[in-house]
């Protein structure tokens, strides 16, 4: 009997008891190499000294600290989080949450507009970012939705071109759609979205899966040479520590003036202290430019030893953020189930494709140490 309700099904058959570095270990001892970083969060390992140290530190002085009083570690990491000063923030517990808090921003800054949003996108699973996930998997049982959403086709310009009219007042995107398959935003679509931007329409980008570092960039937008308007993270940006966070350009932080928006837990000293920990160590020198190494030898690896398989489709990646669609979806949970089995945790997208989101502090031994495990299953 569990005590639990099952919206999460039949879990998988595991128990960990700890982690160090980029390993998992379960109650028999045995060590699991984890591609995951539990769904994006553990960017930097298991073994994030000071991050522990932070958090450790904090709890000992101050766990909580009530949003009516100034806390100055949220000053901290807002300015790490925007070094350049074009943004003010709002923290959250989540990417759901953060994600929450854009909606309801630009609702306020293009009163009475509709928010576009694309097909096999994914933004939370509270009622405004559901609403903007057009999942029917996702939305199905819960209507009605939010009204004023509209939907595009992703990476599709004519699609884009064709559902952004007059109503329009922001459109929401990930730069990489995570559970949409893997699958990074062209060059092409970029331009056409700044485009979109300088028409006067807000760029809302969901940073959730492939922020702090995850893409080789701070940001992955960073990579398309956009500067949203509004953007929001959270997974790795607590390193385990529940956060998020949405930034929006100074010019519109106004809109969200007092008693307009507000959370208990938001910004709570510990959650500030991880932050500020991990991203001290994103900005730190060479830091970036050794996860784009390291993406482009996982890169080079992957095609190497996997793009000619007869059950490989394609390959798809945005630093370590990578995708392998297989040729016969219905062998998906047999390959994951497989890797398991084989001490390696992998994530599925969508319905064929692998994904791999390995730590960003993981060696090139390690990365070729999975991907010979994915050989060998593929």
């Amino acid at each position: 009997m569990t005590h639990l309700l099952q919206n999460y099904g039949t879990r998988i058959p595991m128990t960990f008891t700890h982690g160090e570095g980029v390993y998992l270990f379960d109650e028999t001892g045995k060590k699991h190499l984890d591609f995951t970083s539990g769904i994006g969060v553990m960017n930097l390992g298991y073994s994030f000294e000071a991050g522990k140290a932070a958090v450790k530190t904090q709890v000992d002085a101050l766990a909580h600290l009530s949003n009516l009083y100034n806390n100055p570690l949220q000053e901290e990491v807002a300015d790490l989080l925007d070094q350049a000063d074009h943004y003010k923030a709002f923290f959250a517990n989540s990417g759901a949450e953060a994600n929450e808090a854009a909606l309801k921003l630009a609702r306020l800054i293009r009163p009475g507009k509709e928010i576009l949003a694309f097909e096999d996108g994914f933004h939370g699973r509270t009622f405004g970012a559901m609403s903007a996930t057009m999942q029917d998997k996702i939305q199905n049982g819960f209507s009605p939705m939010v009204s004023g959403f509209s939907k595009a086709i992703y990476n599709d310009v004519d699609s884009l071109k064709a559902s952004v009219t007059p109503h329009t007042g922001a459109i929401l995107f990930e730069i990489v759609q995570g559970e949409g398959g893997v699958m990074p935003i062209t060059a092409e679509f970029a331009a056409a979205l700044k485009s979109c931007q300088e028409q006067g329409v807000l760029l809302i980008v969901d940073e959730v899966q492939t922020g702090n570092g995850r893409t080789g960039k701070l940001f992955a937008f960073e990579h398309f040479g956009l500067q949203p308007d509004i953007f929001t993270t959270a997974k790795g940006l607590g390193n385990g520590l529940p956060v998020g966070a949405m930034l929006v350009k100074n010019c519109y932080a106004d809109c969200f003036s007092a008693g307009k928006h507000g959370s208990t837990f938001g910004g709570n000293p510990l959650a500030m202290a991880s932050a500020k920990a991990v991203l001290t160590e994103l900005t730190s020198d060479d830091f970036l430019a050794d996860v784009t190494e390291k993406a482009d030898f996982l890169k080079a690896q992957l095609k190497e030893k996997l793009a000619s398989k007869p059950t490989v489709k394609a390959i798809r990646n945005l630093g370590l953020m990578v995708g392998i669609q297989l040729t016969d979806g219905t062998q998906l949970q047999a390959v994951l189930s497989e890797a398991r089995a084989q001490g390696l945790l992998v994530l599925s997208a969508g319905k064929d494709v692998v994904r791999l989101l390995p730590p960003l502090v993981m060696t090139k031994a390690q990365l070729a140490d999975g991907v010979a495990i994915l050989e060998g299953i593929l």
